[in-house]
């Protein structure tokens, strides 16, 4: 019995103390699966579970964001086992809306009726519904899962937004829950009818908002480790009604995350100032971290704001900027190892060589210190992805003789 109520004090303890900023950054990247042996357990399956998004982007450089995610905390795992774990018969996962589009446990599908009921009560997302999205849905009843290529194609003919009715509707259909995604062909989406592709005992739950926003809060808090309101908010993309809900879910405890102080993050003198993981507060993070390229998209770095509070990095996703403009590249990778973000690589590929067309360590970090780092992450990439020789044209002097030593 004192035993058990020397570790319940210990835990009191650190959750009421404050936090260094260095542990609050050992807890996060613990619940983010990139600290330990432990955290390659389970395999993609588990790693999404611990996320509990995993985002979707079109991009793809070296490989495209959700392979990337997991590359990043499993090592050098097969891309194609990635995918099938992804997008699986019978369904494991399905895409919607969370941070961003997202790739999603099948079992959170009831988590998301708040988003799906406000949908239909919006009559509208970012295009105006057309009329006949009855006809769609029919077709897919009648004759199974269709792609755009289905129903006339996705576009126009103008912009990437110029989407074609057949596309909007389907797009509307997924928002409101009649269709979901859970496997792709190509990188085109599959609309299946959610009565056939998601388990009948989870089509039949339908939480109230309020229920919906409080699991997706500790869902996020697990995630995140360690996180303040807008991080919570940023996970979810809630705001107005629903950030209410969310606020009620953090004080009065029924998401079961815990106020704490981490020093050095903004908030109010002698109030705590961001939220935790009870279970992330329990005992010390250990075990080796991981050095790795960090996907853009990447949960690790959402919120940059959040990114820049915890690891002192400002980084800033620079392919939307003019090419003149640009200060360290098109699709700049940050560089994790030794539990910090050390650097940055502006990657390409040229046949079998990946090739860091900018490479550069923060300011304060000697070459001399993480140059190993840097050329770790870039040739465990390098042969992730098949290539078998890198080439950097463009580095700090002393860093880049140093890569270039055997």
């Amino acid at each position: 019995m004192l035993a058990c109520i020397a570790v319940r004090t210990r835990r009191h303890e650190r959750r009421h103390r404050p936090h260094p900023p260095d542990e609050a950054r050992r807890i996060i990247l613990r619940a983010q699966g990139l600290i330990g042996a432990d955290a390659r357990k389970g395999g993609v399956h588990t790693m999404l579970r611990r996320l509990g998004a995993v985002q979707l982007d079109t991009i793809s450089v070296l490989a495209r964001s959700h392979e990337l995610v997991a590359y990043a905390r499993l090592g050098a795992v097969g891309r194609p086992a990635v995918e099938r774990a992804y997008w699986h018969d019978p369904a494991l996962s399905f895409e919607y809306w969370c941070h961003a589009a997202c790739l999603l446990p099948i079992e959170h599908w009831p988590l998301y009726s708040f988003r799906r009921r406000a949908y239909r009560r919006r009559k509208q997302r970012w295009h105006e519904v057309p009329d006949g999205v009855e006809k769609l849905l029919d077709q897919a009843r009648e004759f199974g899962p269709l792609t755009t290529s289905d129903v006339g194609g996705a576009k126009n003919g103008g912009p990437w937004w110029d989407w074609s009715d057949s596309k909007i509707g389907l797009e509307w259909l997924l928002d409101i829950g009649e269709l979901v995604c859970t496997r792709r062909v190509g990188w085109r989406r599959v609309y299946d009818l959610a009565e056939r592709a998601v388990p009948p005992e989870l089509l039949a739950e339908e939480p109230s908002d309020e229920e919906c926003i409080t699991r997706l809060t500790a869902i996020a808090g697990r995630s995140l480790g360690v996180a303040n309101r807008t991080d919570l908010t940023d996970f979810i993309r809630v705001r107005g009604r629903f950030g209410e809900i969310l606020d009620e879910a953090l004080h009065s405890g029924a998401a079961g995350l815990v106020p704490v102080t981490v020093a050095g993050w903004p908030g109010k003198r002698g109030r705590p100032n961001a939220w935790a993981d009870p279970a992330a507060l329990a005992a010390e993070p250990r075990g080796r971290h991981r050095t790795t390229l960090v996907s853009p998209f990447d949960s690790l770095i959402w919120h940059r704001g959040r990114t820049e509070r915890v690891f002192g990095f400002n980084y800033t996703l620079e392919l939307y900027v003019p090419k003149h403009k640009r200060v360290h590249g098109y699709f700049t990778m940050p560089v994790l190892a030794g539990g910090r973000l050390i650097g940055r690589v502006d990657p390409a590929r040229e046949g079998s060589t990946l090739v860091a067309r900018q490479l550069s360590l923060e300011p304060g970090l000697s070459a001399g210190k993480w140059a190993d780092a840097m050329r770790e992450a870039l040739w465990s990439a390098a042969s992730w992805v098949g290539c078998d020789n890198v080439r950097v044209e463009r580095a700090d002097p002393e860093l880049l003789s140093l890569l270039n030593t055997p």
